[in-house]
């Protein structure tokens, strides 16, 4: 486990659906475009096209010089040599993959709530992720709303581990986010749909949230 990742401001997570593009190329693109710690998530897919598109996508990322995580599957996190996984509520308890994916690996768990959160930070993870802190559509089955002020008392409640805010980000509203406390803004749709958008869309979003971290940065 490390002890305490330094996380960039944006935190990319690929989507096929919304991009139209394989996750390698996503990751190749995000890559280029400045991302540097990206998540392969993937909901449709059966196992067999999943890993090989994790296969494609880790070797993206070992090229580019990227961290690379792959959502939710740590048997396929480990079996393609993946920087490590995250975690949901539901998946596989993060003692157990830290078991799995060794000391190196980076892990990282989604909570909900500030008891969800409070809990997760006793565990062996390298960052909490919280949200959905805006309205989305980007997961059918998302839980209901937490708000910038539930962030706040995250951060607040836990102000040595890593945040993450996720859920319905993008570059009107990403300060906010940053001044709440979150280390890093997960984003999907803002950051990967569009394809040739990518670049200028992540471009944005960093510019948005190191304004706010560094004031004076342009």
């Amino acid at each position: 486990m490390h002890s305490r990742l330094e996380l960039p401001p944006i935190y990319p997570i690929t989507d096929r659906k919304l991009s139209g593009l394989s996750h390698s190329e996503q990751v190749r693109r995000l890559a280029a475009a400045g991302a540097t710690f990206i998540q392969l998530r993937e909901k449709l897919l059966p196992a067999g096209e999943f890993y090989e598109e994790a296969v494609n996508a880790v070797t993206a990322a070992r090229e580019a010089g990227v961290i690379l995580l792959i959502n939710d599957r740590v048997d396929i996190a480990k079996m393609t040599g993946a920087d490590g996984v995250h975690l949901g509520q539901d998946d596989v308890p993060s003692a157990a993959a830290r078991e799995l994916l060794g000391p190196n690996a980076i892990i990282g768990f989604s909570t909900h709530s500030l008891a969800e959160a409070t809990a997760a930070a006793s565990e062996p993870v390298d960052y909490i992720a919280f949200g959905p802190i805006f309205l989305t559509d980007t997961k059918p089955d998302t839980e209901p709303v937490v708000g910038l002020e539930c962030l706040a008392e995250i951060r607040n409640a836990l102000p040595n581990i890593p945040l993450v805010a996720i859920g319905g980000i993008n570059a009107e509203n990403i300060a906010a986010v940053i001044e709440a406390g979150a280390d890093a803004a997960a984003v999907i749709s803002s950051a990967v749909a569009g394809g040739e958008n990518i670049a200028k869309n992540l471009a944005l979003l960093t510019t948005s949230a190191m304004v706010t971290k560094h004031p004076g940065a342009k």
